[in-house]
C-alpha cells in the first residue's frame, strides 16, 4: 500500500494556548464508544466531571456536551484538561486525530489536514508546490470502486494542479481554466473522450460568457446556509472587498482539489467539486481580511457542517447565484 501526503503534513503540530480560535468551540465532540467508557470508570474529580458532560445523542452516540461555547473540559489557560491530567492518549479519536484527514482507497492512502484549524490553515496557504510525498507500506485492501474511473481522476487531478500552478496564468486565470478543465475531466471520466484543451482559447471566450455583478447573491446564498457562529454572520455582513487577489488563494485551491477530487470515484459528479474549489476562492476573496484567517473560519463553517457542504454541493448545479457564467463574471 502506498501512503501519499502533502509536503508540510508532518510539520504540523498544535501551538495549544496559543491558538487564535480553537477546536474546543462550539462543536460537541463525538466521543468513541471505547473512550466513553474509560472516561465513565475513571475515579476522582475528573470522573465525576466527566460523568457530568457526557451525554447520549441519538444520532451521534456519546458527545461532550459544551458550556457558554466551549468544551467543558478546556481550561481557562487554553490546555485541555484530559491531556494536561492524563497524557495524549486518553483523548477520544477525534480529538486525537483533529485536524489530521486519511481517505482510504484501498490500494494508497492520502493523509491532509483540516483548513479549519488555524495552524493547519497557515500551512495549507503557505507551503510552497510540491509534489505529494509517497512511502509504501504493508497493508491495504481490494479497492471496491471502479479502478478505471480512479486512474482517469488521478491523471486529471494531476492536470488540474500542473493548470492551478502555472506560472503564466494569474490566479483568476488559473481559477477560470480549472472551471472549464473541470468539465473536461466529467467528460473523460463520463465516457472517456473529450475535445483538446485549449488555454488561450478558453480565457478568451470566458469574457463572453460571463455575466457581471454576481457578489451580493453568492454572499446572499451563503447567509441562506446554517450559520454557526456570530463572527461569520458578521463577515457575511460586512462590506465586500475588491482587494487584489492573494496569491494564497492557489493554494486554497490546491487544497481542495488534493482533498476532494478523488472523492468523485463514489458518485462520478466531478463538476460540483471543481465548483467547490472555485466558489470557495471567490468567497473568500469577497470577503476579504486577512486570507489565511478567512480562509480557516469559511472551513469551519462549510466544511465541517455536513449539511452546509451538502447543500453547497447541490447548488453548484441549481442555484442561480452559481451558475458558470456567474463564477466567470466574479473572475473575469
Amino acid at each position: 500500500m502506498q501512503i501519499r501526503k502533502p509536503a508540510y503534513y508532518d510539520t504540523f503540530r498544535c501551538i495549544a494556548n496559543l491558538c487564535p480560535d480553537s477546536c474546543c468551540k462550539e462543536w460537541e465532540v463525538e466521543i468513541d464508544d471505547h473512550t466513553a467508557a474509560y472516561y465513565r470508570s475513571l475515579p476522582g474529580a475528573l470522573g465525576d466531571r466527566l460523568r457530568a458532560v457526557l451525554k447520549d445523542d441519538p444520532e451521534w452516540g456519546t458527545v461532550m456536551t459544551i458550556e457558554n461555547g466551549r468544551c467543558p473540559m478546556w481550561r481557562a489557560d487554553g490546555l485541555c484538561r484530559i491531556q494536561a491530567e492524563l497524557g495524549h492518549d486518553a483523548l477520544c479519536k477525534t480529538c486525537r486525530d483533529f485536524p489530521r484527514l486519511c481517505h482510504d482507497y484501498g490500494t494508497f492512502r492520502e493523509l491532509g489536514l483540516e483548513l479549519s484549524c488555524p495552524e493547519a490553515a497557515r500551512l495549507i496557504l503557505t507551503s510552497p508546490d510540491t509534489p505529494m510525498l509517497a512511502e509504501e507500506v504493508p497493508g491495504g485492501d481490494e479497492p471496491d470502486y471502479d479502478e478505471e474511473a480512479m486512474k482517469i481522476l488521478l491523471q486529471t487531478r494531476t492536470e488540474a494542479l500542473a493548470i492551478l500552478q502555472h506560472p503564466d496564468y494569474s490566479v483568476t486565470e488559473a481559477l477560470i481554466l480549472l472551471l472549464y478543465y473541470g468539465y473536461q475531466a466529467q467528460a473523460l471520466l463520463d465516457d472517456g473522450d473529450a475535445p483538446d484543451f485549449q488555454p488561450g482559447l478558453l480565457l478568451r471566450e470566458a469574457k463572453f460568457m460571463s455575466t457581471p455583478d454576481g457578489e451580493q447573491d453568492m454572499i446572499d446564498f451563503f447567509r441562506s446556509l446554517e450559520i454557526l457562529t456570530p463572527e461569520w454572520e458578521t463577515r457575511l455582513s460586512a462590506p465586500l472587498s475588491f482587494v487584489p487577489w492573494a496569491a494564497e488563494l492557489r493554494n486554497l485551491a490546491r487544497y481542495f482539489i488534493e482533498r476532494y477530487w478523488l472523492q468523485a470515484v463514489s458518485d462520478y459528479d466531478l463538476v460540483s467539486r471543481v465548483k467547490l474549489a472555485v466558489v470557495s476562492c471567490i468567497l473568500v476573496h469577497l470577503l476579504g481580511g486577512d486570507v489565511i484567517q478567512t480562509a480557516q473560519i469559511y472551513s469551519k463553517e462549510i466544511e465541517n457542517s455536513p449539511e452546509n457542504m451538502d447543500a453547497l454541493l447541490d447548488a453548484a448545479f441549481s442555484h442561480s447565484a452559481l451558475t458558470d457564467s456567474r463564477l466567470l463574471g466574479m473572475l473575469v
